[in-house]
């Protein structure tokens, strides 16, 4: 399925003091648009992250693929490493990109979902159970849903959670961490993957998944 992307351009979305840079492309009449929280040492470059997000938009979904760190703030946690650890920070600039998104005229009647990918997924976890009226779906990649914490029990969306099947440690966090949820939740393991989905097919599985999942709670 082609479909015809109207608008696409690259944004600034101020964070309090500092400016985070994205990648937002919208199509028309979208179904919803998915905001990407990348996982520890990442960006909006992702090459796995960027391929789910064209798989999405095939599927008329709007993504939004935010640096959660300004530049200055990459810099010097490439050194330190102290904030891309801090999953309760994090989540606070996926809140300033979910509010910017609803003061944008072509996306503010649109459903939001959130696609959060390693430790990402806690931080997208944190922000769904912050903002339960406008975060409509999320999905976990390889996730760490355990660090979102209490937070998990006030998470109101429909959430996915797709886990290699290689990835034992990380089969049990999520499946503790659905335990503790209320809201409709799914597991889906891909079989033979690993934690970054580097298998023949796995990021393509993970995509198709992520896909219905959002096409199903946003469309």
């Amino acid at each position: 399925m082609k479909t015809n992307f109207a608008q696409t351009s690259q944004v600034a979305i101020r964070a309090g003091d500092v400016e985070l840079q994205g990648d937002f492309d919208l199509p028309e009449n979208p179904r919803g648009i998915v905001l990407f929280a990348h996982g520890s040492g990442s960006g909006r470059h992702s090459p796995r992250n960027r391929f789910v997000a064209n798989v999405l938009r095939e599927g008329g979904l709007g993504t939004l693929l935010l640096d959660l760190l300004s530049e200055e703030e990459e810099t010097v946690d490439l050194r330190t490493g102290h904030l891309r650890f801090d999953i309760p920070f994090l989540a606070e600039r996926l809140l300033y990109a979910i509010d910017w998104l609803g003061q944008d005229e072509r996306a503010r009647d649109v459903g939001i979902g959130l696609f959060g990918a390693s430790t990402g997924a806690g931080a997208a976890l944190i922000a769904a159970a912050d903002k339960p009226e406008v975060v409509k779906a999320v999905v976990s990649r390889g996730g760490r849903p355990d660090l979102a914490g209490v937070a998990l029990r006030k998470v109101r969306a429909p959430t996915l959670f797709i886990v290699g099947g290689d990835d034992v440690p990380v089969i049990e966090l999520n499946r503790q961490a659905m335990s503790q949820m209320s809201a409709p939740t799914k597991l889906e393991i891909v079989p033979r993957a690993t934690h970054l989905f580097e298998e023949p097919g796995a990021l393509e599985k993970v995509s198709e998944l992520a896909m219905k999942w959002f096409q199903t709670h946003l469309g």
